[in-house]
């Protein structure tokens, strides 16, 4: 959420916003119910007002018919201030969901064009590997090899879930320790959040009302709880209504499970494990000052490619454009790993800077110098999506015979082994 009195004051600056994130909202819409609200919330003090004043004035008032004068009175205001109340309760309601959609703003250094086509790519690793025989994909080495069952998901969940197995299990849980360590030696906090969260998780955090059709809702009439999409969203919440101590950036390291629908890419990917309902992820999220955050923003991309770098993955960096950003973003980088059998680079990992976006309606401060508390910056970022990692490594370094050389980085998480 931006701050309204910047959306009163500079309507352009918002509008320019919306418009280079392609985005289909009226600004002027919601600036004239905005309005109309500060209107209606006038009348209501006003008649308040008259109402606690007359209350004080009715039991000195000795005459009888002046009296039962200034109680009719009392009723009339007392309807108005009722009829003035729910006329507020639902303009709050458009007025509210108007709001949540209004997105952040851009960085300066943010990519603007129109279409994700565009995407500006800041940086390319190393040279693609070439091979002297016809890589295979993923699924068909997971299939030959029964690390990959791909007839009892359907049975048991649905499409776009899987079962895992054997080597492809030892080989995840090796990435997890070895990222583990890693962001430990950098003093990363460990978190395993819960994975289902109330619905106001989700406003606060920005993924509703946007993203509420990827989300998957459990017991709706009993418990009204969602599935995460990302575990960004208990991990941010949990500073809900707090005044931090960000003199060194927070920085906590979290593990989970995550659940999306994917809505909207039917019949896309079906065949890998690139897009699936449930996914494990090992992701971070940093509260620090807002002086801070375009520096430690670059940082933790640092880290990113540190990590892919160590894998000997060839990847590209790209400063995501405006129309691809999700509302909280004001700018986004994402990693981009190759994928040998897709012959094209896919994402693997996204780190985004959000701002106060989040900790506004967070409700998160911290303690400026001169005693007074303003909104702290929040950053999150993806470090491992496993499923995509997984592919990666089996991709790239495949062998002839369907056997898979272990990165050198993990072989000490698997117990010296260096062919799967």
């Amino acid at each position: 959420m931006i701050d309204i009195k910047i959306i009163r004051q500079n309507p352009e600056l918002v509008k320019d916003s919306i418009k280079k994130r392609n985005l289909k909202l009226n600004l002027d819409d919601f600036i004239e119910l905005d309005k109309r609200r500060l209107e209606i919330q006038k009348e209501v003090e006003e008649l308040q007002a008259i109402r606690n004043k007359t209350s004080k004035d009715i039991p000195t008032i000795s005459d009888i018919s002046e009296k039962q004068k200034k109680v009719a009175e009392m009723k009339e205001v007392w309807e108005k201030i009722k009829d003035l109340e729910e006329k507020m309760n639902e303009t709050n309601e458009r007025y509210f969901w108007m709001l949540y959609s209004i997105p952040n703003f851009l960085s300066p250094t943010a990519a603007i064009w129109a279409t994700e086509d565009e995407n500006k790519i800041d940086y390319v690793s190393w040279e693609k590997r070439i091979f002297d025989f016809t890589p295979k994909a993923h699924y068909e080495i997971g299939e030959a090899r029964w690390w990959i069952d791909t007839e009892k998901w359907a049975e048991v969940s649905w499409a776009r879930f899987w079962y895992l197995k054997w080597d492809l299990v030892i080989l995840q849980f090796a990435i997890i320790n070895y990222v583990m360590d890693f962001m430990w030696k950098r003093w990363f906090t460990p978190v395993i959040p819960p994975f289902l969260v109330r619905e106001k998780a989700m406003f606060w955090t920005g993924f509703f009302p946007a993203e509420k059709s990827e989300i998957y809702r459990v017991n709706p009439d009993e418990d009204d709880l969602y599935l995460i999409w990302t575990s960004e969203v208990p991990l941010t919440s949990y500073h809900m209504d707090e005044t931090i101590d960000v003199t060194n950036p927070i920085k906590y390291l979290w593990y989970s499970s995550c659940f999306r629908r994917e809505a909207w890419s039917y019949g896309k990917d079906m065949k890998w494990i690139l897009r699936w309902h449930q996914f494990d992820k090992l992701e971070m999220v940093c509260f620090c000052k807002p002086e801070e955050s375009e520096k430690i923003h670059d940082f933790m991309v640092s880290l990113e490619e540190e990590i892919w770098q160590s894998f000997w993955i060839p990847y590209q960096k790209m400063n995501i454009c405006s129309w691809d950003l999700w509302n909280p973003a004001m700018k986004k980088y994402d990693l981009e790993a190759w994928m040998p059998a897709q012959e094209k680079y896919r994402e693997v990992t996204s780190c985004s800077n959000v701002w106060s976006f989040q900790s506004r309606r967070l409700n998160i401060k911290y303690k400026k110098d001169d005693w007074s508390l303003d909104f702290v910056y929040t950053l999150n970022w993806t470090v491992i999506a496993f499923s995509r990692c997984l592919i990666a490594i089996m991709e790239n370094f495949q062998n002839e015979d369907m056997t898979i050389t272990i990165p050198e980085v993990l072989r000490n998480y698997m117990w010296g082994r260096e062919i799967l």
